[in-house]
C-alpha cells in the first residue's frame, strides 16, 4: 500500500499575508502539518511532498527537515486555482520520480492545524473499510442549522430558511436534520478521485469523520491570535 502526503502551501495570501509560516506558539504554521505528516509517515511508511511556489516556504520546511524539489507552476498559484488541480499536479509528479502509483492521498491543510494522529489513521480506517467510498474528510458538528437558523434572500429580496422540512412542517433545533461544519483539516482521497470528474472532495461517494474536539480554519488575523491563546494557555481539549 503507497500512500502520499501532501501539504499545499501557497506563497501570496491577501487576506492574511504570509499566514502559511506565520508563526503560532513560536512555529511556523507550516510546521504543525510537518510534524504530523512525519508522524503519519512513520506509521505507514508513507511520502511526504510539499506543493509551493515560494522560495521562503520552501526554506521553512527544509529547516523543519521537508526538502522539496518541486515548484508549483504559475498556472496553479492564483487565488482561483483549484485544489484538485493543485494535488493531482504534485502527485503526478510524485509518481513519475518515484516510479510508483499511490493507492491513497492524504493532504494537510496548512491552515487547520488542530487534528491529532488518532484523527487522521481513524479516518483513514474509515475509508479503508468502506470500498465504495472516494473521500472522507474531518467535520465538526455545526453551530448553525441551515433547516432552522440559517436564512437567505430570496429572488423577491425577502428572506426564508436556507432549507425546509420537505413535508412543509416547521422544525425546531432537536428535529432538524443533522449538519456539521467542514473544518479544513484533513482529506483523505482514494487515487482514483483524481481520474473522476470530481472538482472537490465533497462527492456522492463521500465520509466524513466527526472529530470530538476543537478544530476550525485561520481566516482571519483574529483566528491567529485566538488559536495561539488555546495553545499557550493549555486550552485545547487533546494533545495537539
Amino acid at each position: 500500500m503507497n500512500i502520499l502526503i501532501t501539504i499545499c502551501a501557497r506563497g501570496g495570501s491577501k487576506g492574511i499575508p504570509g499566514k502559511n509560516i506565520r508563526l503560532i506558539n513560536g512555529k511556523p504554521l507550516l510546521v504543525y502539518s510537518i510534524d504530523i505528516a512525519n508522524k503519519i509517515c512513520k506509521k505507514y511508511n508513507a511520502a511526504i511532498a510539499l506543493s509551493t511556489d515560494s522560495a521562503e516556504i520552501k526554506n521553512v520546511a527544509k529547516i523543519a527537515g521537508l526538502y522539496t524539489d518541486y515548484d508549483r507552476p504559475d498556472v496553479l498559484s492564483t487565488d482561483s486555482a483549484g485544489k484538485k488541480d493543485t494535488i493531482k499536479h504534485l502527485i503526478e509528479y510524485k509518481e513519475q520520480r518515484n516510479g510508483v502509483r499511490y493507492d491513497y492521498i492524504l493532504d494537510l491543510d496548512v491552515t487547520s492545524p488542530l487534528r491529532t494522529s488518532q484523527d487522521i489513521e481513524k479516518a483513514f480506517e474509515m475509508l479503508q473499510t468502506d470500498a465504495g467510498a472516494l473521500t472522507i474528510f474531518s467535520v465538526n458538528n455545526a453551530a448553525r442549522n441551515p433547516y432552522f437558523n440559517m436564512v437567505e434572500e430570496n429572488s423577491n429580496g425577502y428572506f426564508s430558511l436556507v432549507k425546509t422540512n420537505p413535508d412543509g412542517s416547521a422544525l425546531i433545533r432537536q428535529t432538524a436534520p443533522k449538519v456539521y461544519d467542514l473544518n479544513a483539516s484533513f482529506y483523505w482521497y482514494r487515487r482514483s478521485f483524481f481520474d473522476s470528474n470530481f472538482q472537490t472532495a465533497i462527492t456522492d461517494r463521500s465520509l466524513i469523520y466527526l472529530m470530538d474536539h476543537t478544530c476550525f480554519d485561520l481566516d482571519h488575523p483574529i483566528d491567529f491570535l485566538f488559536m495561539e491563546y488555546l495553545i499557550m494557555n493549555n486550552k485545547l481539549d487533546f494533545d495537539l
